[in-house]
């Protein structure tokens, strides 16, 4: 049996929040994006990190607040194909409803999107050279997900920890919790803040 090789994973956040690269080659995926109008910084980091748009193929919004998902749409005029989880549907049409004039934001085309169930999450991220899946996690918001990569890295977006969530939330995100750790989660790659240990939510 060969070890699993590792992915490669590179923060190109900014402005507090994280954003993730996994992969390699022409085929890798972003883990959320920034407010509308900042794709100038999101260029920027990935230069920085000698990382080239054109090779991202795919962004997972984890959910859709303006600080993971406001530029989802420029990135799309760029070739950047996002990828929709049905149970995120919804959300998506919300969204412009936090947007201001003033922000810019361009209205997520979905005809354009990549809408996905969840149970073929694991057959899709394969074809990107991806071992893992993408499980609903309530807690922060009803639409979000947390990406689970085979060898225990878990992209939970905000998810709060078990002793954070308001009385109203507590019990969806311990369930939450609970799905991410029976994937075998060991290290957890949030929306913001360090990277921790499973045992520190």
């Amino acid at each position: 049996m060969h070890p699993i090789d590792l992915m490669n994973i590179v923060n190109v956040g900014y402005s507090s929040t994280n954003y993730y690269v996994l992969g390699q080659g022409r085929k890798r995926l972003l883990v959320d994006v920034g407010w509308p109008g900042t794709l100038p910084r999101l260029l920027g980091n990935l230069q920085r990190m000698d990382i080239h748009l054109p090779e991202i193929a795919y962004l997972l919004a984890t959910h859709y607040h303006p600080d993971h998902a406001g530029l989802a749409q420029e990135l799309q005029e760029q070739g950047v194909r996002l990828v929709v989880m049905e149970p995120q549907v919804p959300a998506v049409l919300v969204l412009k409803t936090y947007m201001k004039p003033e922000h810019n934001y361009r209205d997520i085309r979905l005809q354009d999107a990549l809408r996905l169930a969840l149970k073929d999450s694991r057959a899709f991220l394969k074809t990107i050279g991806i071992e893992g899946e993408v499980l609903s996690t309530p807690g922060h918001s009803d639409d979000s997900v947390t990406l689970v990569l085979d060898e225990g890295a878990a992209f939970t977006g905000d998810l709060p920890g078990l002793g954070w969530a308001h009385d109203e939330a507590a019990e969806a995100v311990a369930r939450s919790w609970q799905a991410i750790q029976e994937k075998k989660a060991k290290t957890v790659y949030p929306g913001h803040g360090p990277v921790r240990p499973m045992e520190g939510v």
